[in-house]
């Protein structure tokens, strides 16, 4: 059984799911609420509070999902799942980093936590222009497709301002990306400027962060370097001389 619950946003759906879920529950219930929703808003945020377990869908339920899953996953901004299922749960979890939007699993009784995460800001990105060509920018939390849709176009306008540029990019308080959509953005954002970049100083707090300006340096053939957190301010000397 499928369950549409009211909600106060138009780009939210809410849905319960309860045993036994058969093929005509997607067909005639979930399917139509989703295209309804990304009509009203284009992208929707799905909360679904999952009160069965993967024995509990018929194989018909099973292809349904996955078909409608290949054909409407880029109508989602985010999923956020409540499940007291915990190898459903762990699935999820697992394969959520290949998801093209951010998802989220919950626990029971954690339902208005899981309606904040949808409607909440996850991440940021926070561009500052240091002058001389030296373009600050800082990386926080967990940062989507839609935080590099918005700081696209401040940064083309610096690079229009400055012509070629230096970066200082800060990943101290950098939790990751949420998806693969915000992945494919940013390698999307970096390749699209490469030829603009003139060196660029990496501050972060991670193993990964310093292995990947090694490689980066010698794929983009950029003078790069890394510095660890407590050295900010060497940095930023460093990406402005010269």
């Amino acid at each position: 059984m499928i369950e549409v619950l009211e909600s106060s946003r138009d780009d939210v759906l809410e849905v319960r799911i309860k045993a036994p879920v058969s093929d005509r529950d997607y067909t005639e219930v979930l399917m139509p609420a989703i295209d309804a929703g990304i009509a009203r808003a284009d992208q929707l945020r799905l909360l679904c509070i999952l009160e069965a377990g993967a024995s509990d869908f018929t194989l018909g339920a099973l292809w349904d999902d996955a078909r409608m899953g290949l054909a409407r996953w880029r109508g989602f901004e985010r999923i956020a799942v409540v499940s007291k299922a915990t190898g459903v749960a762990r699935t999820i979890r697992t394969l959520s980093i290949l998801m093209p939007c951010p998802v989220a699993v919950f626990d029971p009784g954690e339902e208005d936590d899981a309606r904040r995460w949808l409607t909440e800001s996850l991440g940021a990105i926070h561009q500052t222009d240091l002058g001389n060509g030296v373009l600050h920018v800082a990386l926080v939390g967990k940062v989507d497709a839609d935080d590099y849709e918005e700081e696209t176009r401040d940064l083309n306008a610096f690079i229009r301002a400055n012509g070629t540029f230096r970066l200082l990019l800060d990943l101290r308080e950098f939790d990751g990306w949420q998806g693969l959509a915000g992945v494919k953005d940013h390698f999307k954002l970096v390749r699209s400027h490469v030829a603009d970049l003139d060196r660029v100083a990496i501050v972060g707090t991670r193993a990964w962060q310093k292995f990947v300006v090694r490689i980066g340096q010698r794929l983009l053939g950029k003078e790069a370097r890394y510095f660890p957190a407590d050295a900010f301010d060497d940095a930023k000397a460093w990406v402005s001389k010269g």
